[in-house]
């Protein structure tokens, strides 16, 4: 049988080749510590699994869901935005998502046509390039350098491609940088959307995962931005639900509309009792119980950090999301330092060009790794210096 060709122009996804690497290592005995995927080691609260008890035994919630989600999920969605950004939206404005991944791969059908452009940072998280390529559609990378604060240098895109583009994808607080937005890159990014007829699309999974008295602004709170994008979140790493896949997207009518559109013939929508976990997540979850969540990830960056600085490694503290971003040192690339890290020491971290070539250079590593075991992965780290880099 022949398969079709856009397979072939699929890069290996990198958080299954990590976890092959693992099954690999483990297969030979070895202790494999992982700092590589974010998913979240501590469990989900009880009051939101007790939703789950509870309507789960409710006949009516074992049938087909619809694709735009129950009504309660779209109120409880809109009461979150209205206390947590002040903002008033239409149910209209709202979707569901099985979680975000899945919004956002579906995304690229509602505006790219083959031959179109969309406008992807560098690195970033790989599906906006692989949705956009899905739709027929090339992605125009736009680097995120550490000397521009890891945000996308608008002017610096060709006239030609940003006449072309339907899209701007863009990620605050960033992954894999840690990076945070300022009021006038969402400004800029609202007047370069109104400027050429780009839709934007913006990633905030991380929003609520902040430290240091840090507050994430949402991108629809700027002037103009509700005109020209959404945006999408994540209970997943809020509430640690990744195993629930459960997400939104908000925003502009015209864009929800063309994304429930897709998802109503491509997906049968997020089984109801897992949107009911969802509404009790929104609505009830104390500010204190996500303080503490956060707590445990803040003690567990700065022994990250404090560790890979006292190895002479440069890093950031980054003031959300659960990464640590890390320079490599002269003459390694990141799959050298990451398979150094592996072979030696047994400690798994993402290399950076696995986020793009921008990502070249730096490592990832992720703060979703019990306290044990983040404590033995830098114990094995403690004192060692980096050999001379290997020959390329």
């Amino acid at each position: 049988m022949q398969l079709a060709n856009r397979l072939d122009q699929l890069p290996p996804y990198l958080f299954l080749e990590i976890s092959r690497k693992i099954a690999e290592k483990r297969a030979q005995g070895m202790d494999v510590i992982s700092f590589g995927i974010g998913d979240p080691d501590i469990p989900t609260p009880k009051h939101i699994l007790t939703a789950l008890k509870t309507t789960s035994d409710d006949p009516p919630n074992h049938r087909y869901p619809e694709s735009d989600g129950l009504p309660e999920m779209r109120q409880a969605i809109a009461r979150w935005y209205t206390r947590r950004f002040d903002i008033e939206l239409g149910d209209k404005e709202i979707v569901p998502l099985i979680g975000a991944k899945e919004g956002i791969g579906h995304m690229a059908l509602c505006l790219i046509d083959p031959g179109d452009i969309a406008l992807v940072p560098d690195p970033a998280y790989p599906v906006y390039s692989v949705g956009t390529m899905f739709a027929g559609g090339t992605s125009y990378m736009m680097p995120l350098l550490e000397e521009n604060a890891f945000h996308p240098d608008l002017s610096q895109i060709p006239e030609d491609v940003a006449r072309k583009a339907k899209v701007l994808w863009f990620n605050y607080p960033n992954n894999p940088t840690g990076a945070l937005a300022t009021p006038e890159l969402f400004e800029e990014v609202v007047a370069f959307a109104k400027e050429y007829d780009v839709a934007v699309c913006h990633d905030a999974c991380y929003s609520e995962v902040t430290f240091d008295g840090y507050v994430a602004p949402s991108f629809l709170q700027t002037p103009g931005a509700m005109d020209v994008g959404i945006e999408f979140h994540s209970l997943s790493k809020t509430y640690n639900m990744t195993g629930w896949r459960i997400g939104m997207a908000v925003g502009n009518q015209q864009l929800i509309d063309a994304l429930v559109r897709v998802k109503s013939n491509l997906d049968s929508g997020i089984p109801q009792a897992v949107q009911y976990m969802g509404i009790e997540a929104l609505d009830n979850t104390t500010p204190e119980w996500l303080a503490a969540n956060n707590e445990i990830y803040r003690r567990r960056r700065d022994r990250v950090v404090d560790a890979l600085t006292a190895i002479g490694l440069q890093v950031n503290r980054p003031k959300s999301g659960f990464y640590i971003w890390a320079r490599c040192p002269d003459g390694w690339t990141s799959a050298q330092l990451a398979t150094e890290l592996l072979d030696k020491h047994a400690v798994v971290v993402t290399p950076g060009r696995g986020y793009g070539e921008a990502g070249e250079g730096y490592i990832r590593l992720s703060l979703t790794t019990p306290d044990e075991r983040v404590d033995e992965g830098l114990k094995r780290l403690e004192g060692w210096r980096l050999p001379d880099a290997p020959a390329r």
